[in-house]
């Protein structure tokens, strides 16, 4: 204890350090970082600009990465500048790396078209898989992996960034308890400029922007965000019918790929419009659900515009996500330690199985020039 003079009374204070005069105030220890999973984790591929993330969480020390799989040597050398990483976890082929390193989960941060495989690899050894969106680059490679997710009894989980919005939760939650009545329209838009205007590095350029690497342009790169919500928010249920319409406005910049698209999902009582593209002034990322007694519309990630049994508007910041339901790591080790989780949500093989169809229905649309009944 000391005593501490306030306007000429004694204070007593409790463990107060007496810091001797000229000598600096010693610095506060930062507080530990949270560890998101205990999962040993390996990462397959490095050309996905969604890799900084893991990477990020790996240097703050929330998750551990065991084993990191890409052939690409300046890519390698890229990421070890970077984020500081040692040699030990580089191998040029994703087989010796889950050999050696035995990780719990693999994280696909590769071209869409080779998620399948990083399945074919780690399915056998009854390794787990989560890929970024969507699941596959077609339906058919989505359906081999689906079958070899069943037969070696592993979780194949597809991540979308904006499974981790509040906002999109807080929708989803207020629908769920028929606040809104029953939903009669979802409109989904995901984009922006385009990768190459908002600056993706060229290795992720390359790809994404190849027909057979990413299976479309705009199409597969955004399409696939509102056809999963849509799923999501008619609790599984499958379309009847898909229309689809894709344009090619940027024909030098992506003259391999569309880069706009709109999609038409019809189902039984609702209806839901799927608007996709690289040609925005500026990036968009928001959804909007109607029904027969009120309105939400999630802004971004965070605001919701509510307007319910012709109640005034209102504008509200959704509450946050609840762990370990609030960032992808957390939930994996959930999902993979659980079986029962992960079976009927955004990220669920179930539900992703769905968005394949919608957008191989949408391709076909596209190219036969008609609507699709599934």
């Amino acid at each position: 204890m000391c005593l501490i003079l306030v306007s000429g009374t004694f204070v007593s204070v409790l463990f107060a350090q007496v810091i001797p005069p000229g000598k600096p105030i010693p610095p506060t220890a930062p507080p530990a970082p949270v560890l998101l999973s205990k999962q040993k984790l390996g990462i397959a591929g490095l050309s996905h600009d969604h890799v900084h993330n893991i990477l990020t969480d790996y240097r703050d020390g929330k998750v551990i990465i065991v084993g990191i799989a890409e052939a690409d040597k300046q890519l390698q050398d890229r990421y070890k500048k970077q984020y500081n990483l040692p040699d030990s976890l580089f191998f040029d082929d994703l087989k010796k790396m889950v050999t050696a390193k035995k990780p719990d989960v693999v994280l696909g941060y590769n071209p869409v078209a080779k998620h399948i495989d990083v399945v074919e690899v780690c399915a056998p050894l009854g390794i787990s898989v989560m890929v970024e969106k969507p699941l596959a680059a077609t339906l058919a490679q989505a359906s081999r992996m689906e079958f070899l997710a069943l037969k070696y009894y592993i979780k194949l989980l597809t991540n979308y960034e904006t499974t981790w919005y509040p906002s999109y939760q807080h929708v989803y939650d207020v629908a769920a308890k028929d606040s809104l009545g029953q939903i009669r329209k979802i409109v989904v838009h995901d984009g922006h400029q385009g990768p190459k205007e908002i600056g993706c590095s060229k290795d992720f350029t390359n790809w994404l922007t190849d027909p057979e690497l990413n299976g479309a342009g705009a199409l597969n790169d955004f399409g696939c965000y509102g056809a999963d919500l849509m799923t999501w928010l008619m609790n599984g249920q499958k379309p009847i019918a898909i229309t689809a319409v894709a344009r090619h406005f940027k024909l030098k910049t992506y003259p391999k790929v569309d880069d706009d698209a709109t999609i038409i999902v019809e189902y039984p009582t609702a209806t839901g419009i799927i608007e996709a593209s690289w040609n925005w002034p500026f990036s968009i990322k928001d959804l909007e659900v109607f029904g027969d007694e009120g309105y939400m519309h999630a802004l971004d990630k965070d605001n919701v515009v509510t307007r319910i049994d012709n109640k005034p508007v209102t504008t509200t910041i959704a509450p946050p996500l609840a762990q370990p339901y609030d960032n992808p790591a957390s939930y994996l080790q959930l999902v993979v330690n659980n079986r029962l989780k992960g079976i009927t949500d955004r990220s669920s093989l179930k539900y992703n199985m769905i968005v394949m169809q919608i957008l191989d229905a949408a391709k076909r649309s596209i190219a036969e020039g008609k609507r699709i009944v599934l």
